[in-house]
Parts: structure tokens; sequence; C-alpha cells
């Protein structure tokens, strides 16, 4: 596939995985992005997961034909990029291996070697001329490994961004980019927003024309569209400050009953953007992004072992360990002798950036009842 006239893609699709890292959801698979630029010298962008050795070879042979690769550029070290980098060296021993000096400390880590005879260590600024390709490193460390780097092709304007701009799915998956993008960042890249930010600055100074990233598809129109939302994720700002996520545990269906009544007292008043998540039956990491994408947030959950049921608690930890902060944040709880679990989980976020709890609490004695309903018609007006 043609991305510019001298770039060509030479990725894989897989669409036999079910979990990404052991962990994502990914029902329209994952694509493992590598790129060619054909030049006076040709470098290989990066490789692809170690199940695809095969078809990512033969991918780079018919791009190639009888021209050798002269460089094979290593942003990142995470297995699903970097697994072949010895079978890549095995085909063309005479490459030259281009990555920051973290990333040849992992592939001693990972392979053994570290390339002392054949590597060009580069950092921030360093240089590579192609012909009438310069290309420009970047780094970007914790985006999302300390080793990587991006790379900035100033002769057709393309930005190999690592995994940076990334989804799950294929490349050419026929689905909306924004929510599975989405979902991969809060998921894998969450926590590193400051770092992201960083990087955002130092894409601002260049002439972007075209992103080309490890997952998911090239975006060539309406960059403004993505930077603007990476921007927004990185800096912890929800997409839409006025949606509510409603997440919750249910035993017997009691507090189930609580938060329904709550959806519909707040779409009685006008509130369009209400998403409800039984956390015991859904993907979290999309409940993580919804959490993220709107600026409100409910959490409701019975008192468990004299703490909070285990799938609120897993829940939690997500998002305090990707920073979540600059929300409003209401707590329902349900107890049938010794309620805690709003003290639980109020005491799980208290160390949480910029969050604003509701004035109103919702206490459920095991089922609702009129200071309860009194209580949700009260945190409804409070949060529309």
């Amino acid at each position: 596939m043609f991305i510019t006239n001298d770039i060509r893609y030479i990725g894989v699709n897989d669409k036999k995985i079910d979990l990404f890292e052991g962990q994502y959801p990914v029902p329209k698979g994952m694509s493992y992005n590598s790129y060619a630029i054909l030049d006076e010298k040709i470098a290989i962008m990066d490789t692809v997961d170690a199940a695809f050795t095969k078809e990512w070879l033969a991918n780079l042979q018919s791009v190639l034909g009888d021209r050798g690769p002269d460089y094979l550029v290593v942003q990142h070290m995470e297995p699903d990029h970097s697994a072949n980098i010895l079978n890549f060296i095995k085909a063309y021993p005479n490459v030259t291996v281009v990555a920051s000096a973290k990333a040849f400390a992992m592939m001693q880590n990972f392979f053994g070697t570290s390339f002392e005879e054949q590597r060009l260590v580069v950092g921030e600024g360093s240089v590579l001329e192609l012909g009438k390709h310069t290309l420009t490193f970047y780094t970007a460390p914790m985006v999302h490994w300390p080793e990587v780097i991006v790379t900035y092709d100033s002769c057709d304007k393309v930005l190999f961004s690592a995994d940076g701009f990334g989804k799950f799915g294929t490349w050419d998956a026929d689905e909306p980019w924004e929510d599975e993008a989405r979902r991969y960042y809060f998921g894998i890249v969450g926590k590193y927003g400051t770092q992201v930010q960083a990087l955002l600055k130092k894409a601002a100074g260049l002439d972007i024309a075209m992103i080309c990233p490890l997952h998911g598809p090239v975006l060539r129109e309406n960059l403004a569209h993505y930077l603007h939302l990476y921007d927004r994720w990185s800096s912890y700002t929800p997409e839409e400050p006025e949606g509510i996520t409603i997440a919750y545990t249910s035993v017997y269906g009691n507090t189930r009953k609580a938060v329904m009544l709550l959806a519909d007292k707040l779409a009685e008043k006008g509130c369009e953007k209400i998403v409800i998540h039984d956390l015991a039956r859904c993907d979290m990491t999309a409940v993580v992004a919804d959490a993220f994408r709107y600026g409100k947030l409910v959490l409701a959950t019975t008192t468990y072992n004299a703490d909070i049921f285990p799938f609120m608690r897993t829940f939690i930890t997500h998002l305090t360990e990707r920073n979540f902060q600059n929300r409003t944040v209401a707590l329902m709880e349900n107890g049938s002798w010794a309620p805690m679990a709003a003290k639980v989980m109020g005491g799980m976020l208290e160390k949480s950036k910029n969050l604003t709890f509701t004035e109103t609490t919702v206490k459920i004695t095991s089922a609702l009842g009129d200071d309860s309903i009194s209580r949700i018609e009260k945190l409804a007006e409070e949060l529309w």
C-alpha cells in the first residue's frame, strides 16, 4: 500500500487476537504497522509481532525487490513491534539499526545482544539523511515506554508517531476512530499525560501532513481533530463536560434499581449524555474510557466484606492508576447493616487531583425507600 510515492505500508493485520496485551478486548483485531521509506538509502520503520514473521518479511521483499535496506529504525521496543529485529538482521545482515540508547539496552535484554557493530544511537534532534528524505528523531519517553522515539520525515511531512495516535482494531476496520482510539489511549497511555503533552509541544513545531502510528489507520485528513483530542485526553480535560457516566455493581438488583431511577431523573431534567455500565458484565476498558470522556462520574456499589464489591474496587484502581482528575464525582452506597462503601470509595479517590464531590451521597439500606429516593432526586438536581 502506498502511503506516499516513497513510503510504503508493509504492516500486518491480526484478526485472530482476542485480548491485546492480555487484557484489552479487540473484537476487530489489531494492526501492527511497519513502513518502508524508499530513497537513495532505504529505512524500515519498526517490525511486527512474532506471529507474523513470514507475512511481514514477504511484504518487505515485495516492496524492496532487488534492493536491500540500509536502516532499521526501532522506535519502540514492545514485542508487538520489535519481535522481528533478529529475523530482519538475519535476512539483511548489513543493515544499520537505529534506535535510542535505552532501546539498545532493551535489545540486550530481549535478544542477548545490543548490535554494537551495526548500531546508530539517536536522541533528541538527531538527523538521518536518506537522500531527499531527511529523518529527524524526537524522544518521547513514557509514551508509553522510556525508550520511545518518534520520527519526522520533512520531505513528505510525515510523523511516524510510534504508539501515539494508535487505536485498537485493524488498520482497515470500518469503525469510528475516536471510540477505539480513546479506549486505547486511556487503557495504555493514559497514565502519562504529562509526557504526551511534552510530545505534543514538539509536534506543534512541525509541519505535519500525515501521521503514521504503529497501530490503526494512517491519519491523512483533519489532523487538527486528532491533535485536539490528544490534547484533551493528555490534559485530563473532559471531551463532554456535561456528560455523565454511571458505573455500578449490584448483588440482588437493588443498587441497580437505584441507578436506573437516577438515570430516569437525569433524563427527565434534559440530560442526554448518560452512559450506564454494570461493572460485573461490561468491558472495563470501555468504562474507563467513558469516565475520562465525560465530566461527571457516579459510582454506585454495595458494602462487601467491610469493603466494596470487587469489580468496583478494580474499576477505581484503573482510574487512579491513570491519574483520574478534573471531574465531578457522586457516590451511591448500599448496605444492609453497616453501609461504608461511600467512605471506602472516597478514600480510594482522595489522592486524585481536582475532583469535586457532590454534596449529596445516596445511602440505600438494602432496598430503595423514601429517604433514598429523596436523596436520588436531590442528587439528580445537583448533577444537572
